[in-house]
């Protein structure tokens, strides 16, 4: 699908004008920025002959090295980035490569999927801006308001685990009295630890991508005079994806601290139960010593015409047992 965004005045105020172009519609020249959802081959056909670019695959949009993310070709800048967005057919977040197109004063841009920090840019543009908030009338504005955006968006997901990555510190090390219910609660909150860093982590790769993009506009912008307004905001977007980095770096280095706590709370809980049983075996092991004594089939073994053998036995074997076990609770081992 081709969504076109045109910049309208509406009584005295200005929207950032989206609307769907079939391919039998014309694309206006008026049109800012056009927007190519999940398009075939004849809506990459047909933008390519009205902006007189090469529109990237998906395979080519996956490439993960430098010179194929980021070049200029035929006069157009192309520059591939990775958002965090829902991939159709998974239920957990993944990462969805994005090119931004620059040709003379107009942005296209080649996505797949539907992150939502491009419908929220889409909403916001697209009121009316009486309020004194200027609307982009330039494909390098739609771009940097765009990133912005994106950026916008991770932090706010970024704020989201924050708040999850606490309320499961707080989880982990509270006392709880149930061993059963202790272990089911360690293994899921090693399974929520998981999600969570990955999660993380591919927040991250987007911002490292988003923060390519803007060190190449931000060289671009300075080597030919770009508007000042337009350099300063691309300058502050970079101070706040680099402070979000640093913050998703903190996460994780948090999520690390977590995952070795719950690990060494498990390990303590299986030492636990091994302990039990190295107990168990030493309290055991002199009764059966006796017990293996007199088993065995000797005549000559006095005690066994003892009218008071039998009981001796007994309590030789209580006495065997008990003495341990109290010397343990002496230690404090147990």
């Amino acid at each position: 699908m081709i969504f076109i965004h045109q910049l309208v005045t509406e009584a005295g105020q200005h929207l950032l004008e989206r609307r769907a172009v079939n391919l039998q519609d014309v694309i206006p020249e008026t049109a800012l920025w056009l927007d190519l959802i999940r398009p075939t081959r004849e809506e990459e056909l047909k933008v390519e002959e009205f902006a007189g670019i090469e529109v990237p695959t998906r395979e080519e949009m996956k490439d993960i090295e430098p010179s194929e993310l980021l070049y200029v070709e035929d006069g157009a800048r192309y520059m591939t980035g990775r958002v965090l967005s829902k991939v159709s057919d998974s239920e957990e977040p993944g990462l969805a490569g994005i090119t931004f197109i620059l040709r003379g004063n107009r942005l296209i841009t080649v996505r797949h999927e539907e992150p939502q920090a491009f419908r929220m840019f889409a909403q916001r543009k697209g009121r009316a801006t009486g309020n004194g908030q200027a609307v982009a009338a330039s494909g390098d504005a739609i771009l940097a308001g765009l990133i912005e955006a994106v950026i916008h968006r991770a932090a706010d997901v970024l704020q989201l685990q924050g708040e999850r990555i606490d309320r499961l510190s707080g989880s982990i090390f509270e006392v709880q009295e149930d061993p059963s219910a202790r272990n089911t609660a360690l293994q899921d909150t090693l399974r929520a630890l998981g999600r969570h860093g990955d999660l993380i982590s591919k927040q991250r790769e987007s911002l490292v991508s988003m923060e390519r993009i803007l060190l190449s506009l931000s060289a671009i912008y300075r080597s030919n005079k770009a508007p000042r307004d337009l350099r300063e905001d691309v300058r502050s977007t970079l101070r706040d994806l680099q402070s979000l980095e640093e913050h998703a770096t903190f996460l994780s280095t948090k999520i690390q601290f977590l995952l070795d706590a719950t690990l060494g709370l498990v390990n303590l809980e299986q030492n636990n139960i091994i302990k039990l049983f190295s107990v168990m075996a030493v309290v055991f092991m002199p009764p059966t010593l006796i017990a293996s004594i007199y088993g065995m089939n000797f005549k000559s073994i006095p005690e066994l015409d003892w009218s008071f053998g039998y009981p001796m036995a007994v309590v030789m074997m209580v006495v065997a047992a008990v003495l341990p076990y109290a010397f343990f609770r002496w230690k404090k081992w147990l």
